[in-house]
């Protein structure tokens, strides 16, 4: 069986609001393509977006879309990104509050799970612009909650979010 084989792709949402939010997801993204057998194939343009959910009056957030292909199965791939939150100073006390680097797997190649630790794919994210948007600018023909992007672009349109 070659290495290609063993290859998933999958997407990763990126976002902060506390630090230096460029900064934390400039390093999220030197810290994947660092991992085990994991490259990043492409990074969507940055966007600022209004927190939603959690603690009144937090700072907006900056976020990004990436797509790797990695060899790490899902849940050493989860683990792996909350290493990478941790040696940003992320801390899990506020649930949806700010954060220096939050991490998700927005979608993974050929993996549903209802863990819920692990949901695949990620069960919000259809619902939040900050990232459709993004994932729409680097893989448009993406089916979530089976119904392609643009319907999510429609139905998100309303949430504050401005593309950098």
């Amino acid at each position: 069986m070659s290495a290609a084989s063993l290859e998933h792709r999958a997407y990763i949402a990126l976002g902060s609001n506390l630090g230096v939010s460029a900064e934390a997801l400039d390093g999220a993204l030197e810290k994947l393509s660092a991992l085990p057998g994991t490259r990043v194939l492409q990074v969507s343009p940055w966007y600022r977006s209004a927190a939603i959910g959690g603690p009144a009056d937090q700072p907006d957030y900056l976020n990004a879309v990436c797509e790797i292909t990695t060899g790490l199965d899902p849940r050493p791939l989860l683990d792996a990104l909350h290493q990478i939150e941790h040696h940003f100073g992320r801390e899990r006390q506020v649930r949806w509050g700010p954060r220096t680097l939050d991490l998700d797997i927005i979608w993974y190649q050929n993996v549903t799970s209802e863990d819920p630790e692990l949901t695949l794919p990620h069960p919000r994210a259809h619902e939040r612009a900050f990232v459709i948007r993004p994932l729409a600018d680097i893989a448009p023909e993406l089916v979530l909650g089976n119904q392609p992007l643009n319907h999510w672009l429609e139905h998100t349109r309303d949430q504050a979010i401005s593309r950098l």
